[in-house]
């Protein structure tokens, strides 16, 4: 017997598999799914999250904070993020450049918003120069 797995993002479906297993962190500590397990919902901390396919492979994720849901043999997990790599090693190098690129991308919104700011204090200033 087989569960289907969905990994989902808030712009993809990472992930839409049959496993065997899946192993997950919930704030309680790890936990393991198997088929016939009883209906289940928890949230995840952001952790290593792996699972079992039906030929014995095992598959790694790096996944941020989300939720599980087991329900029947389905077994939904939403997050914010999460990287797929083909073992712990390669796993690790994609998560080390994915937090680099979020890093970037945060300096960019930093800078952005700091423009904003400054532009609507100088239209303000302006404003009230014109009001008096």
């Amino acid at each position: 017997m087989t569960l289907n797995l969905k990994i989902l993002l808030p712009a993809e479906v990472l992930l839409d598999e049959e496993i065997v297993q899946v192993t997950a962190e919930a704030e309680n500590g790890f936990f393991t799914l198997l088929p016939h397990h009883i209906d289940f919902v928890t949230a995840l901390v952001p952790g290593i999250f792996f699972y079992l396919t039906p030929d014995g492979e095992e598959h790694f994720l790096a996944l941020d904070e989300g939720i599980l849901i087991k329900q029947g043999d389905k077994v939904y997990v939403s997050a914010v993020r999460a990287v797929a790599g083909d073992d712990l090693e390669h796993l690790e190098d994609l998560v080390v450049n994915e937090l680099r690129i979020l890093g970037e991308n945060e300096k960019k919104a930093r800078t952005v918003m700091a423009r904003l700011e400054a532009d609507t204090l100088r239209r303000f200033t302006r404003l009230r120069g014109e009001r008096q």
